[in-house]
């Protein structure tokens, strides 16, 4: 964690520690994010009366937490509601405010691509883009086919009833930091890389919580997709005078300007204009709900994080209580909409 003094209490906050999955039989999804190298380590309950003060969903709930390796980010908890709320995102765009997904690196995209054209042959349910050609860094370079080196990554997306996934391959480059792959793992996945949301601010007000209440260091600002992305096209259904800008927020150990000291752990915010009308999704994509739900931090100090709250223009907050695993945890609304939980570690 990186250290930052407040007061009397040293505070500190990591990429993004979880991804939280509404599930009822929790057994398919553990098997199916088993073939990501997850795994099994923790299991916990809490009652309906402790899960409302907490999530503020009246259900009694069991959540078992995935781990990937030696991560001590992008984990999975699978929450087991008694009573979900509702059948959550689902399949539906990726264009929409509320909207979540993760994003994880691959050594074998197409092997994955195999697996999802079986799944569309079987008749499941699911909703994918073949995966694309895009150059991240140095764009500007002019390569010569066949005699200079391809450098750039292939993504696609998976969308599935309970699961929002992109994954993507690196091709001539390496970020030692970003993301360790499982190379025993049937998919050759790492662990969850980052994770996205979908706003609309003009202002950019609400991006300022991340930072300055949060404390995430903001890595990229204002990188603009157009309809000339074919992935960001196809993923978030740009029409040809559509774009949309994208902010990143990282560990604050993570580096601005040094690619190779960039952390996983990202959070990445698409902001759609607001001339462009965008579903509202909130409701479904909160705890309580299935499929994906919340993101959690993990902090220390998380007494000063939850004064920090209070203090902001949060739309609301809990205080803290134990967790399923028995952590300190509390849970709030951003100023944009999103709901969070803190958990200390």
């Amino acid at each position: 964690m990186s250290d930052r003094n407040t007061g009397n209490e040293s505070t500190a906050i990591e990429g993004i520690y979880e991804a939280c999955i509404g599930v009822g039989d929790p057994i398919p999804q553990i098997q199916y994010w088993e073939q990501f190298g997850y795994r099994i380590r923790q299991v916990g309950e809490l009652s309906k009366a402790a899960a409302y003060q907490l999530y503020g969903v009246e259900s009694a709930l069991r959540s078992i937490r995935l781990y990937h390796g030696e991560a001590d980010h992008g984990l999975i908890r699978l929450m087991v509601w008694e009573n979900p709320t509702n059948s959550g995102l689902k399949m539906s765009s990726m264009k929409a405010k509320g909207n979540r997904w993760t994003t994880t690196l691959t050594a074998d995209l197409f092997n994955i691509l195999n697996q999802v054209e079986a799944a569309v042959a079987a008749g499941l349910p699911i909703k994918y883009t073949y995966p694309s050609w895009e150059i991240i860094y140095n764009k500007e370079r002019k390569a010569r086919p066949f005699i200079d080196p391809a450098i750039g990554v292939r993504e696609m997306m998976v969308l599935q009833p309970l699961t929002r996934q992109v994954l993507f391959q690196r091709f001539g480059y390496t970020m030692f930091s970003y993301g360790t792959i499982n190379s025993s793992a049937p998919f050759k996945t790492s662990q969850i890389t980052h994770m996205g949301m979908v706003v609309q601010d003009d202002s950019k007000e609400t991006l300022k919580f991340y930072e300055e209440t949060l404390g995430l260091l903001r890595v990229r600002d204002d990188v603009e997709t157009n309809y000339d992305s074919k992935a960001g096209r196809e993923i978030f259904e740009l029409q040809p005078n559509e774009k949309f800008l994208v902010t990143a927020f990282d560990d604050p150990r993570s580096s601005k300007t040094n690619v190779q000291a960039a952390r996983s752990g990202r959070l990445y915010i698409i902001r759609f204009p607001e001339s462009i009308e965008l579903e509202n999704n909130f409701e479904a994509a909160q705890p309580g709900c299935l499929g994906m739900s919340l993101y959690t931090y993990r902090v220390r100090g998380i007494k000063q994080y939850l004064n920090r709250i209070k203090a902001s223009r949060v739309q609301k907050f809990t205080e803290i209580s134990s967790n399923e695993f028995g952590e300190e945890s509390f849970s709030f609304v951003a100023p944009d909409g999103y709901f969070w939980t803190l958990v200390a570690g």
